[in-house]
């Protein structure tokens, strides 16, 4: 897992980094807005984000409006930090698309469990994308058969899209992934038996 850090409060970005070093992520560490938001332009294996809330130029919340408005950030689990306390601040930092908002100072067990809660949810989203990618190429591998098809009274021949006649497991065969194997039910086995009986005979 990669985690991205954004902070200009060069204290605050080496206890994050160290932290999330400890717990085996790799660290990219941006000193503003306009750095992180390139960091996740350019790198695909970021999965995690800490922001803070109050930085130059991009601020945190716009940051995360950013991730929210892009299809290909949507997977991010954002963890925003800010010295901004009360309610309304949680709000808007939830409104903005943080998936976690954390007051500083923070406690360093309540940043652990916040980011390994994130680090499962990431998880939960890599399983169910990958479930979701192998029933596409399930679906995808599908044929099905719909429509009208005209077939003969009297041989059972069927008209293909081609208007040419065929037996029944040739069109089905070109038109899914069935295939037949040949017997010969009790039904015609009688009638055979009779017939060749009385050939016989």
């Amino acid at each position: 897992m990669h985690a991205l850090v954004a902070d200009d409060d060069p204290v605050v970005t080496t206890m994050v980094r160290a932290a999330l070093r400890q717990w085996s992520l790799d660290v990219t560490v941006a000193g503003d807005g306009e750095e992180a938001w390139r960091a996740l332009e350019h790198d695909p294996r970021i999965g995690l984000v800490v922001l803070d809330w109050s930085m130059p130029g991009l601020d945190g919340l716009e940051v995360c409006r950013r991730i929210r408005a892009t299809p290909a950030h949507e997977h991010l689990h954002v963890l925003l930090l800010t010295a901004r306390e009360g309610a309304a601040h949680v709000v808007s930092a939830l409104d903005a698309g943080a998936d976690d908002y954390l007051s500083k100072p923070f406690d360093p067990d309540v940043f652990r469990a916040r980011v390994h809660v994130g680090l499962r949810v990431l998880r939960l989203k890599e399983r169910l994308a990958e479930r979701v990618a192998e029933l596409e190429t399930a679906l995808a591998s599908v044929k099905q058969l719909r429509g009208l098809l005209p077939i003969c009274s009297y041989c059972k021949q069927v008209r293909g899209d081609d208007d040419y006649w065929q037996q029944v497991e040739q069109y089905v065969s070109r038109h899914s992934d069935l295939q037949f194997s040949h017997g010969v039910c009790p039904t015609c086995y009688e009638r055979l038996s009779r017939e060749l009986a009385s050939q016989g005979s």
